[in-house]
C-alpha cells in the first residue's frame, strides 16, 4: 500500500498541460508504430483517470489514422488485493461494453507505482475474455514495483523516493491538467 506523507507537504508541478498533451501524443504515435495502425485495438482505461487518458489516446489515433479504436472504462476495485476490507466481491466478469476476446488490448492508467493496479486490471480483463495481446500505457512510471510488471508505453519516467507521492489531475475529472510531485516539507 502507498505510504501517506506525514506532516506538511511541498509540491512541485512536474508536468504541465502541454507536457501531458505532448506525452499522450507521443504514446499514440508509439502505439501506431508498434501495431501498424489501429485495427483490432481496444483501449481500457482504469477508472478514474485512466479512462479520460484512454479516450484522449483513441481520439489522437483517430485524428492520425481516420479510424478510432474502441475504448471503455475498467473498474478494478473488486480485483484489488491491497484493500483492507473490500466492500464487495466480484460476481462474474466486468461489463465492459466492448469485446476483448482475440483483440489487442491496451490498459491505460495514470501512474504505475507498485504494480498492484495493473495486476488487478489483468485479473478483471481475464474475467472479461481472452485477448490476443495485452499491453500497459501509463502517463507516469515512478518505480518501486512490488510485482514484475512494466509499462509498454510511458509518458514520463519519474524515479521517486518511497515517501513521495505523484498526483495526476486531468481536465475531465479535476478541472485542469497537471502532474505534481509531493514530498514531506524540508526534504
Amino acid at each position: 500500500m502507498a505510504r501517506v506523507l506525514q506532516g506538511p507537504a511541498e509540491s512541485t508541478v512536474v508536468m504541465t498541460e502541454d507536457d501531458i498533451r505532448r506525452a499522450l501524443s507521443r504514446m499514440a504515435h508509439q502505439v501506431l508504430e508498434q501495431h501498424k495502425g489501429p485495427k483490432e485495438l481496444v483501449f481500457l482505461g482504469i477508472l478514474t483517470r485512466g479512462l479520460p487518458m484512454a479516450e484522449r489516446l483513441v481520439k489522437k489515433i483517430g485524428e492520425l489514422e481516420g479510424e478510432t479504436p474502441r475504448v471503455a472504462g475498467l473498474d478494478i476495485l473488486p480485483y484489488r488485493d491491497d484493500m483492507a476490507a473490500p466492500s464487495f466481491r466480484r460476481n462474474g466478469g466486468p461489463a465492459l461494453g466492448v469485446e476483448v476476446a482475440d483483440k489487442k488490448v491496451i490498459i491505460v492508467d495514470d501512474v504505475l507505482f507498485t504494480g498492484r493496479s495493473a495486476r488487478a486490471a489483468l485479473d478483471a480483463l481475464t474475467d472479461a475474455g481472452r485477448p490476443r495481446q495485452v499491453q500497459l500505457a501509463v502517463l507516469v512510471d515512478r518505480g518501486h514495483r512490488e510485482l514484475p510488471i512494466r509499462a509498454d508505453y510511458v509518458g514520463k519516467n519519474m524515479p521517486t523516493a518511497i515517501g513521495e507521492r505523484i498526483q495526476v489531475k486531468l481536465e475531465e475529472v479535476d478541472g485542469r491538467d497537471e502532474v505534481a510531485l509531493f514530498r514531506a516539507a524540508g526534504r
